[in-house]
């Protein structure tokens, strides 16, 4: 059990980021929170950066391609957002459930959970591939795509789609490692797929050497590539590995009260994220019926950057919902709430520093990936309306996500369903369509969304943390 726990001997900051890259530890249900935090957080940010940077250097070379490219790969990740909500709340259910496992230190019921949660993934990830081989130029004339973006660029979602089993597998399995406290090798899994994306991008997308140019479709292939050989080191660490869980031949074998409890747990989850995905669908949309491409090319860009901060924060998240697992598994709910306001509240610091960087030096930003004026100055509005709503960011997401790490995946979902259904989409269509603000109504209606979904979690947070523990700690045994 030695190592469970944290070392005995005292650590430096410069030894406890080396402890963190490493993963020696993954019992955080003892010792200072903060360090916990540290040692958990810093795999988890350093995994997020480095996804953050591919969004970051995938559209720099896109940006390159022509026209219609960058509207091609925004709108089909629109649609892809459905694909990640299923994915992403499978990983936040099996997350919640690794974790409680692991605080109980029951790591043979954490290796079922985790087969079946794999077996789950390619069972829908199969019908996805069908739907996105099949209809490639409906799903992107659906999103309001001009007739030219779909003649030129409908492999793009047909790969993205195709191959999607990928990008599941590897959101998932990550859950996985998460729960149990091993964020490091979560990092390393990503890093490896995103690295292999970053080196392959420009030589698909623009045919360096041997390779052949493939524009746009170019940056569908080095994902599928990376995030495929991401998928290969998950696997190998979860069969052949030394880590705490290991998903052994007899867990691939369907066991439906398991995937049930899984789909039970995860389906709140899932809720939250396509609630937000069919926002942000709709928001894209009506982006895109202001008719023009270089429009949509600034705002997809302008969201390419902010993606590159908040998968960061994402990290922290994630971090503040697998403390609140392991905690409440431990049986210690008052360490799990302390957790998650210290969380938010680091959150909060790094927000505000990106926010006075977007406000300042935005149009920069802009120009490092187009010179086009039309594309500048909508990206530059774009984060100079998201840099004033940044704060709002760090408290709604550590806290929502806080809620799920405790099994509790209805709050938020309740939460989503009001602010970016009942409220969001309202708002934006008012503003950019009645009221003709255009682009500028979508900012707007993000910032008051964001903004009152950070003050009603704060405010359920303080009054139900245990009630919410209590309650849903049931469900997870």
């Amino acid at each position: 059990m030695s190592n469970l726990t944290y070392p005995k001997h005292k650590t430096g900051l410069f030894r406890l980021f080396r402890q963190a890259i490493k993963g020696d530890v993954k019992d955080f249900t003892v010792g200072s929170i903060d360090k916990a935090i540290f040692l958990l957080a810093v795999p988890m940010v350093m995994e997020m950066a480095l996804e953050s940077l591919f969004a970051i250097v995938d559209i720099y070379f896109v940006n390159k391609v022509g026209e219609h490219a960058v509207a091609t790969v925004i709108l089909t990740e629109s649609v892809l957002t459905i694909m990640y909500s299923v994915a992403w709340g499978l990983a936040m259910g099996v997350t919640a459930m690794v974790a409680r496992r692991a605080g109980e230190k029951n790591f043979e019921a954490a290796g079922e959970i985790a087969g079946q949660a794999i077996l789950i993934c390619l069972a829908f990830s199969f019908i996805i591939s069908i739907i996105g081989i099949s209809f490639p130029k409906e799903l992107l004339g659906f999103m309001g795509a001009q007739p030219e973006a779909i003649e030129t660029g409908y492999r793009f979602p047909q790969i993205m789609l195709g191959t999607n089993f990928v990008i599941v597998l590897l959101f998932v399995n990550n859950g996985i490692f998460r729960g149990v406290g091993d964020a490091a090798v979560a990092m390393r899994a990503l890093w490896i797929a995103n690295i292999i994306n970053i080196i392959l991008d420009p030589l698909f997308i623009l045919g360096v050497g041997p390779f052949p140019k493939l524009g746009v479709n170019g940056a569908a292939v080095a994902t599928s590539i990376g995030r495929g050989v991401g998928v290969l080191y998950q696997l190998y660490f979860l069969t052949k590995g030394t880590g705490l869980v290991k998903v052994l031949r007899k867990h691939f074998i369907a066991k439906w009260e398991i995937i049930r409890q899984i789909f039970k747990i995860s389906a709140g989850g899932m809720a939250q994220f396509i609630i937000g995905s069919c926002s942000w669908i709709f928001l894209n949309k009506v982006v895109a019926e202001s008719g023009d491409s270089k429009i949509v090319d600034g705002y997809g860009t302008a969201i390419r950057i902010c993606i590159f901060t908040l998968l960061p924060a994402w990290g922290m998240a994630n971090a503040a919902a697998t403390l609140v697992g392991q905690n409440l598994g431990a049986g210690l709910p008052q360490r799990a709430e302390k957790s998650v306001w210290r969380t938010a509240f680091i959150t909060a610091l790094f927000f505000l520093l990106v926010g006075i960087i977007f406000f300042l030096f935005g149009e920069n930003l802009m120009r490092f990936f187009s010179q086009d004026e039309v594309v500048v100055a909508t990206g530059k509005q774009c984060l100079l309306y998201l840099s004033v709503g940044y704060l709002f960011f760090a408290y709604g997401m550590v806290i929502t996500q806080s809620f799920n790490g405790a099994g509790d995946t209805m709050t938020p979902t309740i939460l989503n369903l009001f602010v970016f259904w009942m409220l969001q989409i309202p708002l934006a269509f008012v503003l950019a369509k009645i009221w003709k603000w255009g682009p500028t109504g979508v900012y707007v209606s993000i910032c008051v969304a964001e903004g009152v979904l950070a003050i009603v979690s704060v405010i359920i947070f303080k009054n139900s943390i245990y009630f919410s523990i209590n309650h849903f700690d049931n469900q997870l045994k």
